[in-house]
């Protein structure tokens, strides 16, 4: 069962949905990691996954199915995830 905050192998793919979203529907919400862009936030947020810096892409969230879970990654610390939640609030307007 994935949870908030880890990075599963979907293309490497950050899941930022909450934990009872995932018990309930048959997909997450995915922003993706690149790394080959540079970081300019609240857009491409740096992020360390894995061992590695890479960049969350966030304004491409999207909807995952959970069978496209392949591999888990790792998980973010609460300081590298946090700026992940404020790029989401601050594309979405939310305050």
């Amino acid at each position: 069962m994935p949870r908030r905050g880890e990075v599963w192998w979907v293309r490497l793919d950050l899941i930022v949905s909450t934990d009872i979203v995932h018990k309930r529907r048959r997909t997450v919400a995915a922003v993706p990691l690149s790394t080959s862009l540079q970081a300019v936030p609240p857009l491409l947020v740096p992020v360390r996954c894995g061992g590695r810096y890479v960049v969350a892409v966030v304004d491409q969230i999207r909807a995952v199915a959970k069978e496209r879970l392949d591999k888990r990654m790792g998980e973010l610390s609460s300081g590298h995830l946090a700026p992940v939640e404020q790029g989401l609030r601050e594309i979405l307007e939310l305050g």
